[in-house]
């Protein structure tokens, strides 16, 4: 039996005992919490000591919204990066993608398109993607993930012309003479359309998916929740596991299928992977302009560019009573529900079909749980907390898009985005997320924006309050452990749980949330073996 003694300043995110100064791992467990005088006594000859220095030990953290699997793909050399945190330059942008389709003639998939960071950017039609790429397939994925633009040549490669149905609450844009206007809106269509360009990846999915847990440790990162999972991908899971070991859990939500259940046992896999949900999308992306709101957009140079009409407001991927007969049929499988809901609309629309389903079938502890929320309201968050519905919030949309969502999108509204404090004080466990390649994988910048709503021009959203340091922490800890089913395994630092744990640079509680934001991380355990360490 291997064991490692670590000794200095301990957060254990336990709320029964939250300091400690030394902590005992034996193999890949915590067996000790404590005192350095009383643990050191249960040492071996051979136990390694790891003096911690003026670092600070913590759980590993948790990103409780992510697409790993998705990520793993996007991040990858088979993919033209043009995400807004990588190139902000429109003219980059266009010369990246340009420079792709020259030296690629088997095809083109690119990823992060956002004109509303990239400004000057003009979103494509087909024709104009023709003009661009001619018989090269090309496909431009929206950074929000919610709608992907394509020419002619990708539609052909897709099998999708005008006559072919719109899939499940998804859409493919057309003209007003009914053909393809090279425009897919939402998952099921964007998947279909940018499937052809995916098996390169798939065949040396392992690496891929090794590199993508490999990024998450150096952030601090030791489980991520994948929402898109397809699992039909189970089969290549199963061979990157066999091939090379895991560096992170992942925790499998299952994309719905109106009139469908899953195939997949309720009890399944292991404290590594497993599958514990169904995801479901209610609207869209704020940034596309496809959320469900009672406020309208503002009519400005913006949201035209955007396509959209004077004082347009989003609808819904489906009705209410499509989302209520999609959760009761999983949930009667004893499935938990994570639902997409941006606008205060479609996050009503859900609390709906849910009351009906929790009542209908007497469920408790069911953890339902709501995802984004940016415009959710106080009384929303009162009535999820009553029904026990749980929330992810998106608080790094403050951070990137938060002048953008008062001054070019919403007005008073915006200033309320992602109002992580009313959810924490209606009791509601709440977590943060990064959501996949959305927003860089940077769990403690969610927690200082969680704290001040300050954008990266330093504007405060006052709209709502920011929420505490501890519920901060807990976001990506204990709350998004909870969230995840896997709270009797991960999140804090306690005897018994896995050792996933954290070496970072600097005690949370001795600095202000602007240099929390810039906490390093130095090192990263997973089940008790280092697996990063900070050159």
């Amino acid at each position: 039996m291997s064991s490692t003694l670590f000794v200095g300043t301990v957060l254990t995110l336990n709320d029964d005992a939250p300091r400690a100064s030394a902590v005992l791992v034996e193999d890949d467990r915590i067996s000790a919490v404590g005192e350095e005088g009383d643990l050191r006594s249960r040492l071996s000859a051979d136990t390694t000591i790891v003096d911690l220095g003026e670092g600070v030990l913590m759980p590993g953290l948790i990103e409780p919204h992510g697409h790993p699997t998705s990520s793993a793909v996007l991040l990858s050399e088979n993919v033209v990066d043009i995400r807004p945190v990588i190139v902000t330059d429109p003219h980059e942008v266009m010369k990246r993608i340009r420079a792709a389709v020259a030296s690629d003639s088997d095809g083109v998939l690119a990823n992060g398109w956002d004109p509303l960071l990239q400004v000057g950017l003009v979103d494509p039609t087909r024709a104009s993607l023709d003009e661009l790429a001619g018989d090269v397939p090309l496909v431009i994925v929206h950074n929000s993930g919610h709608s992907a633009f394509f020419n002619s040549a990708a539609a052909a490669m897709a099998g999708i012309t005008r006559e072919t149905p719109d899939p499940p609450g998804a859409s493919y844009g057309r003209d007003e003479d009914g053909e393809l206007a090279g425009v897919a809106h939402e998952t099921a269509a964007i998947f279909t359309v940018a499937g052809p360009f995916l098996s390169k990846s798939y065949a040396e999915f392992g690496r891929l998916i090794t590199a993508e847990l490999t990024r998450a440790n150096t952030v601090g990162v030791t489980t991520l929740c994948d929402m898109s999972w397809n699992p039909a991908q189970t089969a290549l899971l199963d061979a990157a596991r066999e091939h090379s070991e895991f560096t992170a859990r992942l925790r499998l939500y299952e994309m719905s299928h109106p009139g469908g259940t899953s195939a997949v046992a309720r009890v399944n896999g292991d404290d590594v992977v497993a599958q514990v949900g169904i995801k479901t999308w209610a609207d869209g992306s704020p940034w596309v302009g496809n959320i469900a709101t009672s406020f309208s957009y503002l009519t400005n140079p913006t949201t035209a560019a955007m396509g959209l009409k004077p004082h347009h407001r989003g609808a819904a991927n489906f009705s209410q009573e499509e989302l209520r007969e999609i959760s009761r049929a999983y949930a009667a499988q004893g499935w938990q529900l994570a639902c997409h809901a941006h606008g205060d609309l479609a996050i009503d629309s859900v609390l709906n079909a849910w009351e009906a389903v929790i009542t209908e079938l007497s469920l408790s502890d069911h953890r339902f749980r709501l995802e984004h929320v940016g415009a959710i309201t106080p009384a929303q968050c009162e009535r999820a907390a009553a029904l026990g519905v749980t929330v992810s919030v998106f608080v790094d949309h403050i951070h990137y898009w938060g002048d953008v969502l008062v001054d070019k999108l919403f007005g008073g509204p915006g200033t309320k985005w992602a109002d992580a404090q009313s959810a924490v004080a209606a009791g509601i466990r709440t977590t943060f997320h990064n959501d996949g390649t959305v927003t860089p994988l940077e769990p403690f910048r969610n927690m200082a924006v969680a704290m001040t709503r300050r954008s990266n021009t330093g504007r405060v959203l006052d709209g709502a309050e920011g929420v505490t340091l501890d519920a901060a922490l807990k976001a990506h800890t204990t709350s998004a452990a909870w969230q995840l089913q896997s709270e009797d395994q991960i999140g804090s630092i306690e005897v018994g749980k896995y050792a996933d744990l954290i070496v970072i640079d600097r005690n949370p509680h001795d600095v202000d949330a602007e240099a929390l934001a810039h906490t390093q991380v130095l090192s990263t355990y997973f089940a008790g073996t280092l697996v990063y360490e900070k050159n």
